[in-house]
């Protein structure tokens, strides 16, 4: 099958650190990229056990013009995977000529390990964590349709709406087709771990977004009503861009950079899908965009999230076992890039909100930037408070640091997070309105009937300036 070869040219590019798992799937034109990601991403995981089966059955040394990548796909298959039920090919019946050998071998190394399981096999860093137990998040895309409607669709389809959830054990008890609405994060669906609605009619069709609930906050936060002009600085993928613009009710302009050309390829499909039409996509440096330029003067709202160790993410582990804990040469470099972005993104002569999110659990990459930011502006901005009932905080490194947001799979259900929520001192509210306790009382969907005089589920217009085929 085309996915056992498609599989070992992502595995083989990884080692020669030609890209990321999830940048080489995406780019090696495989239809069907779910299917590759989890086959390469489970291979990976499993690569030192893997090794160490096809080695003690003398695979290749029998099979001399297999390749170690694609034997190591195709033992995977076999031994832990769907084991090539309705498919496999010729690679089937290779395997099949080594399968009691190498079946005897995984058993031989249980015994020799002292384990029965297969995951006991892993080293601890690869075993299933707290991430692989988290609820599915789905964001409602409220350019395309409304929370009632998805909440509706999914009743029909025998799922059993729980309401909104009142804190996280109600999100972490979820089984079965029971679902709710998350607590804090407007709009966010939860369902049971292991959820699949990749294939999902409503995600196909831009209506739902697989978003992790800690990626909500940062647009959340920076909450700008319709109308508003906004700068993405680092935008791509583009999920935070699509949550801007259904904020913003594709009412306004949101600026959008990235360097990457292929991911803001990516990007344009996502919000061409989304329905968005506010985005004016550029394949540009933020650090090159010139706060002068008269189409950023009304710029008001400033989302940044930067390029990071990723040492929050649950995929990034899979790819680079020692990113948790990623070099202290490595977190120099990425931290004196993060904060000159910050400190660019507050020359912006009309900004009066930013936010500032990572996907690292690192100081230096978090509260360290922030804290270098406030200290070159002294007096001019300063951290807002937010979400007081969130229950990770900012680590005490300085006064105010308590106002910045963390997240973990363990206490938040999410990846590993971080936020700050940066506002001008002299201007501290644009509207008068209180994020954070917006944020705690916004109506379930079925609260929203009463005031709700429409529930437009049309979808929108959409046109990207800048982005190909347009």
């Amino acid at each position: 099958m085309a996915v056992y070869a498609a599989a070992a040219g992502v595995l083989a590019g990884v080692e020669s650190r030609q890209g990321s798992i999830k940048g080489l799937v995406y780019s090696s034109n495989f239809q069907n990229v779910k299917q590759l990601y989890a086959l390469v991403c489970e291979t990976q995981r499993y690569s030192a056990v893997l090794d160490a089966v096809i080695a003690s059955a003398g695979l290749l040394r029998a099979e001399k013009k297999l390749r170690p990548h694609l034997a190591k796909v195709l033992v995977y298959e076999l031994l832990l995977g769907k084991g090539f039920r309705g498919g496999g090919g010729r690679w089937k019946a290779l395997l099949g000529r080594h399968q009691a050998r190498l079946k005897a071998e995984l058993a031989r190394l249980k015994v020799h390990r002292g384990v029965s399981r297969n995951e006991d096999l892993l080293e601890v860093g690869s075993r299933p964590g707290p991430a692989s137990q988290l609820p599915r998040f789905v964001r409602v895309n409220t350019l395309k349709t409304c929370s009632d409607d998805v909440v509706d669709y999914f009743k029909r389809k025998g799922f059993s709406y729980q309401g909104r959830a009142s804190s996280a054990d109600d999100l972490r008890a979820l089984k079965g087709k029971r679902f709710l609405l998350d607590p804090v994060v407007p709009e966010l669906l939860a369902f049971p771990a292991q959820t699949d609605l990749h294939e999902h009619p409503l995600y196909r069709a831009g209506h739902l977004i697989l978003q992790d609930r800690a990626s909500c906050l940062p647009a959340m936060l920076l909450d700008p009503p319709p109308g508003s002009h906004v700068i993405d600085a680092c935008a791509a993928p583009g999920n935070k861009t699509s949550h801007l613009a259904a904020l913003l009710k594709n009412q306004g302009k949101i600026f959008a950079f990235d360097l990457d050309a292929k991911r803001l390829s990516s990007m344009a499909t996502l919000l061409a899908r989304a329905g968005v039409s506010c985005c004016e996509l550029a394949e540009d440096d933020f650090l090159a965009v010139s706060p002068s330029d008269p189409r950023y003067s009304q710029v008001r709202y400033i989302l940044l999230d930067p390029s990071c160790s990723g040492s929050g993410m649950q995929s990034r582990q899979l790819e680079e076992p020692g990113a948790r804990t990623p070099s202290p040469e490595r977190l120099h470099a990425l931290a004196g890039f993060q904060q000159r972005a910050l400190c660019h993104a507050l020359t912006f002569p009309s900004l009066q909100r930013l936010v500032y999110s990572t996907c690292s659990l690192c100081q230096e990459e978090n509260e360290d930037v922030v804290r270098g930011a406030l200290q070159q502006n002294p007096g001019a901005f300063r951290l807002a408070p937010v979400l007081p009932t969130w229950p990770l905080r900012g680590l005490s490194r300085f006064p105010g640091a308590e106002h910045c947001l963390r997240a973990s799979p363990e206490t938040t259900l999410s990846g590993g997070f971080f936020v700050a929520v940066i506002e001008r001192v002299e201007a501290p509210s644009l509207t008068g309105r209180s994020v954070s306790t917006r944020m705690h009382t916004q109506p379930s969907p079925k609260e929203k009937e009463e005031t709700a005089t429409s529930c437009s589920c049309s979808h929108a217009a959409w046109h990207i300036a800048g982005a190909p085929g347009c």
